[in-house]
């Protein structure tokens, strides 16, 4: 199959699950492109694979738009030019999308059409959350692509966007899209309360390579218990209450040492936190680390913690790869009761899951971990066992490919799926 991904910025460090479905589907033997809609900033730090598969000489993007109005002008009548001469047909529709102007303006279609002249026709084409599908569904309007549309919804896109835009800012995609996938059934539901067909709709996790990562049963070696998180450092993960939790802990675990991966708008709040509380001697904030320097990290861990809570903006997270990366490794963890990570940790079997910003309750359960060394290698090998049968990338992959195959065959997309279909990817 030929098969486009769009994507809101490729690479993204933060984005490995993307990544994981882009390379199985290669593995497999299927011929995959990749749209970003933005260039990273930032591409010192990348995971091996996009190295490894070239994956950067399959990547495009739109043309820059110049900064200078009077440069921006120019550009803008070349570009029309251009598009005019190598491809009419989309430029007389693009021209007809006033209706659209909500979304973008005529001379940015003519942007982010570019890199499709002259293409033949995908497939599949896969859009890499809600708010980037839309864009994909009016590109297919205008002809600049061809191809089944699939909408994958993981997290802000449901949440924080709809609350920004309104619930029905889907409703064009649910009725032109071909497919629908959530990367949890706590989504699902909301895209289906927004107005997608049931029928329309199915999970799919977002999956890890359970292959690199290796399980060691966890125990308190030189006398410290080092505690992890990964992720970004932004409201929805809720690191200032694990800051505070541990701060709590400081004088009755001073053996305690608390590692933050990742990197943010709220590092520069978090750094005043850890000084505010006089922390800074056992929480350190490490800044952004790619997969390897990740793996070697919570090898030397024993816990991990993993506070999201709904933001402001209503920003929710899914079950998070960074919880299943090390559950994967064997390390007991703590989560919230948020969103769809209560799918991913059973409560006191493979960690203990907390309420949303209830510090007294998180410093209660990282001391009864600490307390309780003996119980890590029971919950680590409960945490490796469900993520290898729920979130294994080549399982998921290859439902992923079941999953596309069906859509293809699918004379009606807009009818119930293949019976068959629900079988093959259960």
């Amino acid at each position: 199959m030929r098969i486009l991904f769009i994507v809101g910025s490729f690479p993204a460090l933060s984005e490995t699950f993307i990544l994981n479905q882009i390379t199985g589907l290669i593995d497999r033997g299927h011929e995959v492109d990749i749209y970003s809609l933005n260039r990273p900033e930032d591409t010192f730090k990348v995971h091996p694979d996009v190295e490894s598969y070239q994956l950067l000489k399959r990547t495009y993007y739109a043309p820059e738009r110049a900064k200078n109005p009077t440069l921006r002008l120019l550009q803008a009548w070349t570009l029309l030019l251009a598009s005019g001469c190598r491809h009419p047909i989309g430029l007389m529709r693009s021209l007809s999308l006033f209706k659209y102007k909500k979304h973008l303006k005529p001379i940015e279609w003519f942007h982010l059409m570019v890199p499709f002249l002259g293409k033949p026709s995908y497939d599949i084409i896969h859009c890499q959350f809600g708010m980037y599908a839309l864009k994909g569904m009016l590109l297919r309007d205008i002809g600049a692509i061809k191809g089944k549309l699939l909408t994958s919804f993981r997290g802000f896109d449901i949440s924080w966007y709809v609350q920004e835009y309104g619930e029905q800012v889907y409703n064009e995609l649910f009725k032109k899209g071909d497919f629908f996938l959530s990367n949890c059934e706590y989504f699902r539901q909301r895209v289906i309360k927004f107005g997608c067909n049931p029928q329309k709709i199915v999970v799919l996790g977002s999956g890890i390579n359970c292959e690199r990562f290796f399980f060691k049963p966890r125990f308190p070696d030189d006398g410290k218990i080092r505690l992890a998180t990964t992720g970004r450092l932004v409201e929805k993960k809720g690191m200032a209450y694990s800051i505070r939790a541990v701060a709590k802990l400081a004088e009755s675990h001073p053996n305690i040492e608390y590692n933050i991966i990742g990197d943010g708008v709220l590092k520069t709040d978090l750094q005043n936190l850890i000084q505010e509380l006089k922390v800074g001697h056992i929480v350190k904030l490490l800044g952004w680390k790619n997969q390897q320097e990740i793996i070697e990290i919570l090898d030397k861990s024993h816990i991990f913690i993993a506070t999201s809570v709904t933001a402001k903006d209503g920003n929710q997270d899914a079950p998070v790869n960074t919880l299943k990366e090390a559950m994967a490794m064997g390390l007991p963890v703590i989560g919230t009761r948020h969103g769809g990570i209560p799918e991913l940790i059973e409560d006191g079997v493979s960690g203990f899951l907390v309420p949303e910003r209830d510090v007294d309750t998180l410093a209660e359960k990282i001391a009864y971990l600490c307390d309780h060394p003996e119980i890590w290698q029971q919950m680590g090998q409960a945490g490796r066992a469900y993520v290898e049968q729920h979130y294994d990338t080549n399982k998921l992959n290859d439902q992923l490919v079941q999953i596309y195959e069906q859509v293809l065959i699918n004379k009606d997309p807009n009818s119930a799926m293949n019976p068959n279909f629900k079988e093959a990817i259960a």
